[in-house]
């Protein structure tokens, strides 16, 4: 099979396409047929030797990606016959071997995909959307609120909006530059903003009038999470979820003190790890199954920019740069 190798630790040139010998399932595993492999940026620090939630760095050489969507081709022993042939997406966890046209999981693993939805899509859903899934658990949105997304086009970003939209909250999106504004105003949100530009804060005040923020879904950290707190009312919820970096000043975490927090009326936690595992009553395919029947519904539609393969450096590049919109998929 062809797949994407990481023989030495370093930038995005040292993914290589290169043919490997094919992989096998044991008991209680399937080989899937690849159709589209996710990218995550957790990816492009693996690649460089970082061990983020990881123990220790990977063993190399290595094939990345962790997340994947296909055909059932192949059964390992004590695996019930039905899967084969059927449309799979799976999260393979802590084990990498994603980025390949073939991969191998255990069936505790496995999504049977939705009619309807396809391969890149589910594979977005199995990662992003769980994890938005597992943000949202902190929000309880209504009618009565009042969204702040910024990062609005990313992949997150553009789920968070159209789930408040369902949800009948007032949705205000931010986005760097022109282009990402735009898609977020296709995607929904009530005022799309560029928060490169200095006047932004002042633009969604204008557009609130007399109302603040109710919930300030935070992946930004930085200049710009500071002053989306800012705009948050008294009561207001602060949710956060990463710091990466959108704006100019950004890609640091935002903590307050009790007395702080007190002093603006507001709440501040982060949402990811073991407390969004918690909230979800220890279950991650919990919010699996809830990401996955939210898309086939067509209630959530995520945004996917595709990348042959071949060209996994090229998308690892571009996530790094901040030059993609959604969700990145490698399709074999």
């Amino acid at each position: 099979m062809h797949a994407i190798r990481l023989h030495a630790f370093g930038p995005a040139e040292n993914l290589t396409y290169e043919t490997v010998e094919d992989p096998g399932p044991g008991p209680g595993q399937v080989l899937i047929t690849v159709a589209a492999a996710g990218v995550h940026l957790l990816d492009t620090a693996l690649r460089e030797g970082m061990t983020g939630p990881y123990p220790a760095p990977v063993e190399l050489p290595t094939i990345p990606g962790r997340e994947v969507a296909g055909t059932v081709t192949s059964l390992g022993a004590g695996v019930d016959a039905g899967w084969l042939g059927k449309r799979v997406v799976a999260h393979l966890g802590m084990v990498p071997g994603g980025y390949a046209e073939l991969a191998v999981t255990d069936t505790a693993r496995l999504h049977e995909i939705p009619p309807g939805l396809d391969e890149a899509a589910a594979v977005a859903m199995i990662g992003t959307g769980r994890t938005t899934m597992g943000i949202l658990q902190f929000a309880e949105l209504g009618p009565d609120d009042i969204a702040l997304v910024p990062a609005a086009a990313g992949g997150i970003g553009t789920l968070l909006v159209q789930y408040a939209k369902n949800a009948g909250a007032t949705v205000v999106g931010l986005a760097g530059g022109p282009a990402k504004v735009a898609r977020t105003a296709a995607n929904g949100a009530d005022l799309a903003v560029d928060y490169t530009a200095p006047d932004w804060a002042a633009r969604v005040t204008a557009f609130l009038g007399n109302r603040r923020a109710t919930v300030l879904f935070d992946s930004v950290g930085g200049a710009t999470g500071l002053a989306a707190v800012g705009l948050l009312a008294k009561g207001g919820k602060h949710l956060v979820f990463g710091w990466s970096g959108e704006g100019p000043h950004d890609g640091s975490p935002l903590t307050f003190t009790e007395e702080e927090l007190a002093e603006r009326g507001i709440t501040s936690m982060s949402v990811l790890g073991p407390v969004m595992i918690q909230k979800a009553g220890g279950d991650v395919r919990v919010l699996e199954e809830r990401s996955l029947a939210e898309a086939a519904a067509g209630r959530l539609r995520p945004a996917v920019q595709r990348f042959p393969l071949a060209r996994a450096a090229e998308a690892h590049r571009a996530l790094e740069t901040r030059g993609t919109v959604g969700k990145v998929v490698l399709e074999p």
